[in-house]
């Protein structure tokens, strides 16, 4: 059987991080004998450039009969003018919408070679380990009304931050479920002191826990959970949360491994694959970059970890997802990084290119022992 895999490069960086990602799951797909085949469209700036729209219905389409979706970040100065009605964030908003990616997994797993590389204490984020479930299609970004008016002369504006009771309940099943998996543990983040869609996910939270009493649970305000999150983060395991709150705190996690550029990201759907797996986007959860794009500076390994993800969740493939972590945390034993985490004695700066090449030949050696 073969596997159809849709690749979304996105812009700035995005390119250069996903060109390295695809060649290791191009090997992976090697080394373990699948057939994957590889289909290619611009998203986002890149795609207003050429067709004026961020994603096109042939490319969604595309994406709609794939496995899995390797992709790039979007955006870029080009395209920041907030006026416009062609914006590239709108490509990664109907993705989700159209394919169903309600369940974002974010793991943040502080890596021992990297602790100088945050800001925070060692003490504090050595041995690290969480994953943030956010839910992805629903909330702000999706409630209507959105929008822009004028009344009595003055400009004002509107955002609707709307939630279904089976919204809520099916992220936090899969978050729970998740917890299962690990160390049993499930915090649900909320504002259910002030808002009247915390209170329903607050409320629905608590019946889903009574479905698994073998996992540890908890709600927190966001506010807290902020705080919470940089003083203790050894504590947490799996946090659930609605979409704005996660796409923040999610980013703040970030700090504790040390840099955007290590971290992946998998968007899962409510649609089985041809793999009989669930059908997924990967990303990095790092931006465009712009500062930087086409100088061969970036750090793919938040790409590279993510096609660990895509073998691990949409394909089944855990022993090669495992190979893929196993190699990129060698390469950083050894000393290598790039410019963002480019911290402490004994390293040796590389480019973006040079640290693909090094996980595929340390995928390589690994695989041979």
């Amino acid at each position: 059987m073969s596997y159809k895999i849709q690749v979304f490069k996105g812009d700035g960086i995005g390119p250069e991080v996903i060109g390295e990602a695809l060649q290791v799951l191009k090997l992976a797909a090697r080394r373990s004998g699948v057939v994957m085949e590889f289909r290619e469209a611009p998203l986002g700036g890149h795609s207003i450039d050429l067709h004026g729209t961020p994603l096109t219905d042939e490319a969604l389409k595309q994406a709609q009969e794939s496995e899995a979706i390797l992709l790039g970040a979007v955006g870029g100065p080009k395209w920041d003018n907030p006026k416009s009605e062609q914006r590239p964030e709108q490509a990664l908003l109907r993705l989700r919408k159209e394919l169903g990616l309600f369940a974002n997994v974010r793991p943040v797993r502080v890596i021992k070679e990297l602790v100088a590389a945050s800001p925070l204490k060692a003490e504090v984020v050595t041995g690290v380990d969480l994953m943030v479930i956010r839910e992805l299609t629903g909330g702000l970004y999706y409630g209507k009304p959105s929008e822009r008016r004028q009344v009595n002369g003055q400009r004002e504006a509107v955002d609707t931050c709307l939630y279904s009771e089976e919204e809520i309940r099916r992220v936090l099943r899969f978050a729970f479920e998740l917890a299962r998996e690990r160390r049993r543990r499930l915090v649900s983040v909320d504002k259910a002191n002030v808002l009247s869609c915390s209170r329903l996910w607050r409320e629905i939270a608590l019946e889903v826990s009574a479905e698994f009493k073998d996992v540890s649970f908890e709600s927190q305000l966001v506010d807290s959970m902020a705080m919470h999150l940089l003083r203790r983060p050894r504590d947490f395991d799996v946090i659930v949360t609605e979409n704005m709150f996660g796409d923040i705190l999610t980013d703040e996690a970030a700090l504790l491994a040390g840099s955007l550029g290590l971290l992946p990201s998998a968007s899962i759907g409510t649609e089985f694959n041809n793999a009989g797996f669930r059908m997924g986007l990967f990303e990095p959860i790092h931006g465009t970059a712009p500062d930087i794009a086409g100088r061969d500076e970036a750090n793919p390994l938040g790409a590279i970890m993510s096609v660990a993800l895509l073998l691990e969740y949409s394909l089944g493939m855990h022993a090669e997802a495992e190979l893929v972590r196993n190699a990129v945390e060698l390469v950083l034993r050894d000393g290598y990084r790039t410019r963002d985490i480019n911290v402490g004695p004994a390293t040796t700066l590389v480019s973006c290119s040079a640290m693909g090449r090094l996980v595929r030949e340390r995928i390589e050696l690994l695989g041979a022992e």
